[in-house]
């Protein structure tokens, strides 16, 4: 399919006249003809809703897995990264600010070129769609991941978690793991800091975890913002009532965008760690230097199992069925690139 707009999937027509609503997400857009969403990446035209960055690609990289950040899915493999402009939220704080509330120059990509990319990569195993928010992506994501795995490769959603129950429904089957954005547990934060919907975001962890997606998780603690005793539990009482096996990262937030607080404290990070690490069997901390708690230790026998060190990755400790080789603990994740 060429890299031009295309057919829109969910959406319906508004009975007496051109309008449409948009179905993708919580904000549920009503779009005139002419207008775009909310995302600026779904237009109507002339009573029907296309997809207006089909193929367009702002980023495309190889990265380390762990950048993700995913410490679970096929550890220490690089992973093919690529996203598009525009995101269905507007952070304050965002750290990719540039291209997700700013439109930047895009090339042209295809399921072609993007097996071409995995496939040029000693080790490499996955495509990740990042960088921006890959739910508005949808039609280009849906049609492309098919044939990744079509071709024994995984795929990966870096996202905030918002879409629409029907339209994860049909995602979720081309998708092997998500690294979701769990901004806070306050719905007033996610209203005014990311014109987003927690609801929405609660109910994509909670349905990707039980259709086998590897779920890890990411706090990006902001000081005065989300990082307080009750925010920092009320999240972990969260995560922790869907697995206490699903990885959570607390990562680090630096200045960006509309938001000039200074960097979180590494005091706060450990305070996070400490609260989370009562209830969740995996927590790690991210943005800072600290190996220790960004490496994995088996729940079982409480013995280092995946040594980090920033992005170097040594997983000696996991064999390929994802077991612990010290105490056979089962390890959540997907670990079948480890050797035996």
């Amino acid at each position: 399919m060429n890299a031009d707009k295309v057919p829109a999937r969910h959406f319906e027509r508004i009975a007496g006249g051109d309008n449409v609503r948009c179905l993708l997400c919580s904000h549920r857009c009503v779009i005139a003809p002419g207008k775009k969403g909310f995302c600026r990446s779904r237009a109507n035209e002339g009573g029907s809703l296309y997809a207006l960055n089909y193929g367009r690609a702002c980023a495309v990289n190889i990265d380390p897995i762990e950048k993700k950040p995913l410490h679970h899915f096929l550890p220490s493999t690089p992973i093919v990264s690529i996203g598009t402009n525009f995101c269905n939220f507007s952070c304050k704080f965002c750290q990719n600010y540039e291209i997700s509330q700013y439109e930047t120059p895009t090339v042209e990509i295809s399921a072609a070129k993007l097996l071409e990319l995995i496939r040029g990569e000693s080790g490499c195993a996955s495509l990740a769609y990042t960088y921006n928010e890959p739910v508005i992506w949808y039609e280009f994501v849906m049609d492309t991941a098919k044939t990744i795995r079509e071709n024994s490769y995984k795929t990966v959603l870096v996202t905030n978690g918002d879409i629409s129950k029907e339209a994860f429904v049909e995602l979720a089957p081309h998708i092997d793991a998500m690294n979701i954005d769990l901004k806070a547990f306050d719905k007033k934060f996610y209203s005014e800091m990311c014109s987003g919907s927690l609801e929405s975001v609660c109910a994509t962890i909670e349905t990707a975890y039980k259709r086998g997606i590897v779920v890890e998780l990411t706090n990006l603690l902001i000081p005065g913002l989300n990082d307080s005793d009750r925010m920092i539990n009320d999240l972990v009482d969260f995560a922790a009532s869907v697995s206490s096996d699903i990885p959570l990262h607390f990562s680090r937030y630096h200045p960006a965008y509309k938001m000039d607080i200074p960097a979180t404290p590494a005091a706060s990070l450990h305070k996070a760690f400490a609260i989370a690490s009562k209830k969740m069997k995996f927590v790690y901390l991210g943005n800072i230097a600290d190996g220790e708690k960004n490496s994995t230790f088996c729940p079982g026998c409480a013995k280092m199992i995946i040594k980090r060190i920033n992005y170097f990755c040594d997983p000696a400790g996991i064999g390929g069925g994802g077991v612990c080789r010290y105490c056979g603990e089962k390890i959540y994740g997907n670990f079948y690139n480890c050797g035996d």
